[in-house]
């Protein structure tokens, strides 16, 4: 069942389960973060910034995730930096999902020397991963614009690399690259461990294209090697909502898995004003991931 919820003017929305509340998190003001609530996942309340205002992120406030770990709340973010203004992550904290958060650094998380945006972690076993995208603004392969999925073990304190961040995806199959010749992404990765696998989901075109999808996939460790679903698990239904993308997990009070994603407020007309929608995930008889709709 797709629940398409009233909050708009968003995206890239991210659910926390805390007890029996839900707080939703989003792309959703120009200079930090919104956060909204509910008890059922189909009334939100809006509570108000969680997150506002940077020492070092001038604009570009993008993607927020927020993480329950060890007796704090973490909030993972893009920002522009002022300094230079290209794309960094940033890492806050806070006591309660309701915020207010508080960077962890005066500057970016970490700088690999790229713009990179779409950060994201998988807790599994006692370590930390996280994923990020380097971002297509600064990345040009052969003189094209490319986004890449990029993952790393974290220290217990998230805060420092343990290694060398592996390449994990790029755009590559037909339905990743045929529609722009010059822009070609793969960002907004969502990883959960099912059994013994790991699925990696990931969004393709540009947010603004009523072509903008979801792919996935598979590996057998946290840094791969994963191998890709030929086509999307989740696209554009004609006639009926476009743009479906940037997709996030979580579970329900009862412990069933859901996803949360964003499609376009008015398809007709698709852009940055997308509406945050629900739907139930989990895989199949065979292992296959999907998104019930």
């Amino acid at each position: 069942m797709l629940i398409r919820t009233k909050i708009t003017n968003i995206g890239d929305p991210f659910i926390l389960r805390r007890g029996s509340r839900y707080y939703m998190y989003a792309t959703s003001a120009p200079d930090g973060f919104l956060c909204f609530s509910s008890d059922d996942l189909l009334d939100w309340k809006e509570i108000g910034y969680c997150y506002r205002g940077s020492a070092w992120g001038e604009n570009c406030f993008w993607a927020p995730e927020v993480y329950e770990y060890r007796g704090s709340y973490y909030l993972l973010y893009t920002a522009r930096r002022r300094a230079d203004h290209s794309l960094r992550i940033g890492l806050a904290v806070a006591q309660s999902p309701e915020g207010p958060f508080r960077d962890l650094k005066e500057g970016p998380l970490f700088d690999p020397g790229y713009a990179c945006i779409d950060a994201t972690l998988l807790f599994d076993e006692g370590a930390v991963y996280l994923y990020y995208v380097r971002d297509c603004s600064e990345n040009i392969v052969n003189g094209v614009h490319i986004s890449e999925i990029y993952g790393v073990e974290l220290t217990d304190d998230l805060l420092h690399f343990k290694g060398t961040p592996v390449r994990l995806a790029a755009p590559e199959l037909p339905w990743e690259t045929s529609l722009d010749p010059h822009w070609q992404w793969n960002e907004g990765p969502a990883v959960l461990k099912i059994g013994a696998v790991y699925y990696l989901n990931y969004s393709v075109n540009c947010f603004s294209s009523p072509d903008y999808s979801v792919g996935c996939a598979t590996a057998l460790h946290p840094l791969g090697p994963f191998v890709k679903y030929d086509e999307p698990v989740l696209r554009r239904a004609e006639g009926d909502f476009s743009g479906p993308g940037h997709n996030s997990f979580f579970t329900d009070r009862k412990g069933e898995l859901y996803t949360a994603f964003h499609i376009h407020t008015d398809p007709a007309h698709p852009s940055g004003d997308r509406r945050a929608c629900i739907a139930p995930a989990g895989v199949d008889g065979t292992g296959k991931f999907t998104i019930r709709l």
